[in-house]
C-alpha cells in the first residue's frame, strides 16, 4: 500500500482526501483480512488511501500511543522548532519498534506528496487535516468541544512532523522506496 501511495500519491490530486468507493473499500478489506491475494495497483489509488487510513485507526492505541497522547499533543507548546524535534524524537523512542518503522514510511510518503503539493493540492497542512486522526486518538471519549481543540493540536503536529521529517527521521527517510 505505502509503495502504491509513494509512487502515485504525489501526482494525485487530493490523495488521502477524496475517498475511494466505501462498496470497493469494503470488499477489499474484507478479501485482505481473510488473507487473500488483493492486486491493489488493479485499484483506484483513492481505493488504497482509504484502505490505509482504516488500517491506522485500527492499530490499537494508536500507532504513536494513545498513552502518550497527553505528550504528543503539548509538544507544539514547546519552545522553538529544535526543543519541539527533541521532544518528538524522544517520544518516538519510547514507541514499539514496530511503529517506528511505520512511522518512517509514513512520513516517508507524505514527504513525497508535499514535495509535489502544487501538482497535487496536497502540503503539510491538508496532508496532517486528512491522516492526523488515524495517527492518534484520546484514550477516552471527550466533548465534541475537547475533541475539536485535540484534533487541531493533533493536526499541528503532524504537520510539523511532515515538515520536519528529515530532521527528525535522518535524510534516509526520502530513499525509503529506493528507486521506485
Amino acid at each position: 500500500m505505502l509503495s502504491l501511495l509513494y509512487q502515485e500519491g504525489p501526482s494525485t490530486e487530493g490523495i488521502f482526501r477524496r475517498s475511494g468507493s466505501a462498496k470497493t473499500c469494503k470488499e477489499l478489506k474484507e478479501k485482505l483480512d481473510s488473507g487473500a491475494e488483493v492486486d491493489l495497483a488493479c485499484e483506484s489509488i483513492f481505493v488504497t488511501a482509504s484502505l490505509f487510513k482504516d488500517f491506522l485507526r485500527n492499530i490499537p492505541g494508536s500507532i504513536l500511543s494513545s498513552q502518550l497522547c497527553d505528550k504528543w499533543v503539548s509538544v507544539m507548546d514547546q519552545g522553538n522548532n529544535e526543543e519541539k524535534i527533541r521532544s518528538i524524537q524522544r517520544l518516538i523512542e519510547q514507541l514499539p519498534r514496530a511503529n517506528v518503522v511505520l512511522l518512517r514510511y509514513i512520513f516517508g510518503v507524505l514527504h513525497g506528496i508535499e514535495m509535489r503539493s502544487e501538482e497535487n493540492q496536497m502540503n503539510a497542512f491538508n496532508l496532517a487535516i486528512c491522516i492526523a486522526p488515524s495517527l492518534l486518538w484520546p484514550p477516552t471519549s471527550s466533548s465534541p468541544d475537547l475533541e475539536s481543540e485535540f484534533t487541531k493540536k493533533i493536526s499541528s503536529l503532524v504537520q510539523f512532523l511532515t515538515e520536519n521529517c528529515c530532521r527528525i527521521f535522518g535524510d534516509e527517510i526520502t530513499s525509503l522506496f529506493g528507486e521506485i
